[in-house]
């Protein structure tokens, strides 16, 4: 007997599975808040350098002092980064006369002045990471995926080691703790470490509860599940501009995307993954979980008893696969949502828009995901973004391409998210997501630099995200298909590339047969 049998015997999708999906989609939604933050909490505003007093503009308008202290751009506007040594009065009369000494433009030496009627304070404000240290407060986003990357295969191998519900709960712990310390950082240094922190504890509720949901669901519902879910990302990617909008204080803004985790304390009602505790042997404990979903769903589990093998050079071979989209599904996700700015709308509309497209992006994938499968959904939405991308570095219409960008940038998310947790077997299933997950977040960590590359050439990022993102999609028609197909439960199952053959549920003896069917029995009465 297989165990999607056993779960169908106990209604694979019933008012128990039901409730435990909802409550799973919870944190779903605080996910996307902590890992787009970066574009509010970091944003740079306006500014320029901030002028010392000089002497004779006391009659002079503000901007009659821009003009004599700060030089101008190319295009006419005054220059971000840089000041006269001393007042050019000579401007005043005639803009076109040159300076009295060439050398006279300086670096800021008295720091800057922000315009504040978008935001009133950011960490590049806090910090004064502009103009030559504008690297660093992008960097803030690498840091916190750097502390996401970590996360992925420390609570990957945990969760496979103690229990998807322990590491959850420790997930939205950790994920509180941080967040809020970081909130009250007093220096860049403490602020980037417990960013990164934050980022680890947060990436474990990410892969976590996403697994925990599959391995509770039956074949049928998989794909609704995980459009689902993903949608779930999508209305707190939108809920996050609105946030963003209301509070425009960094540190209060960290602290509200941080409260949801308060709800953690939902995690101690959520049930065990019985496919999860069967691996490890743990008869009696999988048997209780069973017979709770039982309960709930008015129906009556077997008896079961699992036999497990270990990692294969086969599962290798399926990681070599799975890694290459993962980073191009990641790299080119984040490359376009991490870029909010250059567009003609105003960046909350922006952000609001690229969270609002993703919701027909997930249900157009789940209207196809079953008709085309899994692979070919995966490879041709990566195609379709590594197009766009390449369509908007040269277009005059950016703002739509760059919106059709991210559905299809989104499609691809949804179903590479689906796909890597049907691909690996229960036995190494949060190890594996947990490793495809470290090559994704190592993607989001570089795509923020990346970014930085247009100094050199403006068409240099997107082209290196457009070919990142071709070449992931042409690798993923390698990959196995799982359209329709139960979820492997060992290393033998994906050796054998089906899951039908299995790790067998033997029925156990009889004397244990009876004894677990008179506690059912109690139980239920």
């Amino acid at each position: 007997m297989m165990f999607e049998d056993v779960l169908r015997e106990v209604d694979g999708f019933g008012r128990y599975q039901i409730l435990v999906f909802l409550m799973l989609c919870i944190p779903r939604l605080m996910i996307p808040m902590h890992f787009l933050l970066h574009n509010f909490i970091s944003a740079s505003p306006s500014h320029h350098c901030a002028l010392p007093a000089f002497a004779g503009t006391s009659n002079l308008s503000q901007d009659e002092v821009f003009s004599i202290g700060l030089p101008r751009e190319p295009d006419g506007t005054l220059s971000p980064c840089k000041m006269f040594s001393r007042p050019q009065f000579q401007l005043l009369a005639n803009s076109s006369w040159e300076l009295d000494n060439a050398s006279s433009i300086l670096s800021c030496q008295h720091g800057w002045v922000y315009d504040s009627s978008q935001y009133a304070s950011t960490t590049a404000t806090e910090w004064d990471l502009v103009c030559e240290k504008k690297g660093m407060n992008q960097a803030i986003a690498t840091f916190f995926f750097i502390g996401v990357t970590l996360g992925s295969v420390l609570f990957g191998y945990l969760s496979d080691r103690f229990g998807r519900r322990r590491m959850l709960l420790l997930s939205f712990l950790s994920t509180m703790l941080f967040g809020a310390l970081a909130a009250f950082s007093e220096s860049y240094l403490m602020f980037i470490i417990m960013r990164s922190l934050c980022g680890m504890g947060l990436t474990g509720v990410s892969i976590i509860s996403l697994i925990l949901a599959v391995e509770w669901t039956d074949v049928k519902h998989r794909t609704f599940c995980g459009t689902i879910s993903g949608i779930s990302w999508s209305l707190g990617y939108m809920l996050l501009a609105l946030v963003a909008y209301l509070i425009r204080t960094w540190r209060w803004l960290l602290l509200a995307v941080t409260s949801p985790c308060l709800l953690s304390i939902v995690i101690w009602w959520l049930p065990e993954s019985a496919r999860w505790l069967l691996t490890k042997k743990e008869v009696e404990a999988a048997h209780g979980y069973l017979s709770r979903c039982a309960k709930v769903n008015g129906s009556l589990p077997g008896s079961l008893r699992p036999s497990v093998l270990d990692l294969s050079v086969q599962l290798l071979n399926l990681s070599r696969l799975c890694f290459p989209c993962r980073f191009g599904v990641a790299f080119t996700y984040y490359g376009i949502s991490l870029n909010i700015s250059g567009f003609s709308l105003d960046p909350y509309v922006t952000h609001f828009i690229f969270g609002a497209i993703e919701i027909p992006a997930k249900v157009s994938v789940y209207v196809v995901l079953d008709r085309i499968g899994r692979r070919h959904c995966q490879a041709w939405t990566l195609i379709g973004t590594g197009g766009m991308i390449a369509l908007n570095a040269h277009g005059h219409l950016r703002s739509a391409v760059a919106i059709l960008g991210k559905g299809f940038s989104e499609a691809s998310f949804t179903t590479v998210f689906l796909y890597t947790a049907e691909l690996f077997p229960t036995v190494v299933r949060q190890s594996g997501v947990g490793c495809c997950s470290f090559i994704a977040r190592l993607a989001s960590s570089i795509a923020p630099l990346i970014m930085l590359l247009d100094d050199t050439w403006r068409y240099l990022p997107p082209l290196i995200f457009s070919v990142v993102a071709l070449v992931s999609g042409t690798v993923a028609f390698l990959l196995t298909e799982t359209t329709n197909i139960q979820l492997p439960e060992t290393i033998e199952d994906v050796e054998d590339g089906r899951s039908k053959s299995g790790w067998m549920l033997i029925v156990a003896d009889k004397q244990i047969r009876t004894n677990t069917q008179r506690r059912l029995d109690y139980n239920l009465q």
